[in-house]
């Protein structure tokens, strides 16, 4: 099912599922319903949209979808917090009720921290601008030439410091992959800036950024194997194993396991 389809089922889902009650309409009012919930210039009335638009989101019709009329169709539907951040998923827009500002990136949640220290192999937690929340033992013993630089963005520490060049085998590959990864989480949050000036540091500081960001490439992170050269512990190999957690999407719990 195509995405348009997608979105005019949930709608019609979450519209049946609306007692009319609910938005405050009497028993009985406009007349026998010969279907649950509202009707679709109820869903229209309630958002201040026009009943025709209404109706062809609702079949899944190529019309413009404004974040504005969005929100004020999840309004209407009395749209919960997970409903209404699949709502602008589907239609990839950016919630207008979710301002930059309150972008900036919070703490690590404690449960996500309690969880890095029950794991004995090396663990680390970044938020959405890659930088590291939180880590466990041993995860400070690996990564000791990221984590003890003060540098805890991921992306500066590999661009911007010569340690990373001697920490990470086969540096370009590595860095040209990270790269591809991250534009792929910009690709989930076009409008953010925070997210933008760290592209435009990096590509004023880092020839090799700037270049490697002129290929557009973009990748899912994924697992694979990683070979690091500690300056302690010798040559290091791990599988690398990503998680986005479900309550927390903007972080990632990134797991290494040796091998």
């Amino acid at each position: 099912m195509d995405q348009r389809r997608l979105l005019g089922a949930f709608l019609r889902a979450r519209r049946e599922a609306l007692s009319p009650a609910v938005v405050g309409q009497p028993p009985g009012a406009h007349g026998r319903r010969r279907t649950p919930g509202l009707r679709r210039e109820e869903v229209a009335q309630l958002g201040g949209l026009s009943t025709t638009w209404y109706t062809w989101v609702e079949q899944g019709r190529d019309i413009a979808l404004s974040a504005a009329a969005l929100a004020r169709l999840a309004e209407a539907l009395r749209l919960n917090p997970a409903e209404r951040a699949y709502l602008f998923e589907l239609t990839r827009r950016r919630d207008p009720a979710v301002p930059a500002a309150a972008r900036e990136p919070a703490a690590a949640p404690p449960e996500l921290l309690d969880t890095l220290a029950t794991l004995s192999v090396p663990a680390y937690l970044l938020d959405r601008l890659w930088q590291a929340r939180g880590w466990n033992e041993a995860a400070g013993r690996l990564f000791a030439p990221w984590l003890d630089s003060g540098e805890p963005c991921l992306l500066r520490f590999v661009f911007l410091h010569e340690a990373a060049r001697q920490f990470i085998v086969d540096w370009e590959e590595r860095a040209r992959r990270l790269l591809a990864e991250f534009r792929a989480d910009t690709g989930h949050n076009p409008d953010d800036p925070a997210m933008a000036d760290l592209v435009r540091d990096l590509r004023r500081h880092s020839p090799d950024f700037a270049m490697f960001w002129n290929d557009h490439a973009v990748l899912a992170r994924e697992g694979g194997l990683r070979t690091f050269a500690h300056p302690e512990d010798g040559r290091l190999r791990y599988e690398q194993v990503t998680f986005v957690p479900a309550t927390q999407p903007d972080h990632k719990l990134v797991v290494l396991l040796p091998r």
